[in-house]
């Protein structure tokens, strides 16, 4: 008798022991799965309020560029996108997600990195503008904007490359592939 009570009284336990180990499994697939989800949408949600930054300050860089409006005028803009640039690199910083995440969110702070580069150069660039009106001073002006001009549009064309790359993202262990190679 003590044997027919003892063999169901062992069988229970090694299943619920074989449960408890496929629920543990699929627990970790589905927390990896969640923090890939955050992972996208808060690169997608960064890739719009990026763009949107940027396209108004591009649209002001572009009219000095093309001397439709003065170069002191963008002033301000050109602060107002530096000091967006600088607050979304460091929320890009502090993205969370797991290991594999970390080649897109190093890619997405250089380029933050890139555009306030760019940003500094066109800020340089009128600056010269201003203050010098003909000859080496003013080509030096004209250069720096339009340099800025080009690498802000570069960085910016780069998020929606980010934004794509991070939809891309498998929950499994592996990273989809890339364009990196683009610049």
């Amino acid at each position: 008798m003590e044997l027919a009570v003892l063999l169901p009284i062992a069988a229970f336990i090694a299943l619920a022991a074989g449960l408890a180990v496929v629920l543990r499994g699929t627990g970790r697939i589905v927390a990896r799965t969640r923090e890939v989800e955050q992972f996208r949408s808060a690169v997608a949600d960064l890739a719009r309020r990026v763009d949107a930054s940027l396209e108004g300050a591009i649209d002001a860089i572009d009219a000095v560029r093309r001397r439709q409006v003065a170069p002191d005028s963008i002033a301000e803009i050109v602060a107002a996108a530096t000091d967006a640039v600088q607050r979304y690199a460091n929320e890009a910083r502090a993205l969370p997600g797991p290991g594999k995440t970390r080649r897109i969110r190093s890619d997405i702070v250089g380029d933050l990195e890139r555009a306030e580069r760019a940003l500094a150069m066109v800020e340089h660039g009128a600056t010269v503008l201003t203050t010098a009106r003909r000859g080496p001073g003013e080509l030096e002006g004209q250069t720096s904007i339009k340099r800025g001009y080009l690498n802000l549009l570069h960085a910016r064309e780069a998020f929606g490359r980010h934004a794509l790359e991070a939809k891309a993202l498998e929950s499994g262990e592996g990273v989809a592939p890339t364009n990196a190679g683009i610049s």
